[in-house]
């Protein structure tokens, strides 16, 4: 059985997972949700983005 979840959906539950269970505070979790999208919008983006498809797809081939 396969199950399709966006990347950003993992993350997201990643994060409440850590505010409500490590006690970060919800203003830091802010915080870093704007520094990605400052990066998002720098020369940074295309190795970041090429960084994490690469690790999804070294995920999925090692499941399947």
């Amino acid at each position: 059985m396969n199950v399709s979840l966006p990347l950003v959906v993992v993350l997201g539950i990643v994060a409440l997972a850590a505010i409500k269970f490590l006690g970060i505070r919800t203003w830091v979790a802010v915080v870093i949700a704007l520094f990605g999208f400052y990066l998002a919008h720098t020369f940074l983006a295309p190795a970041i983005d090429d960084s994490t498809r690469n690790g999804v797809r070294v995920v999925n081939s090692t499941h399947t």
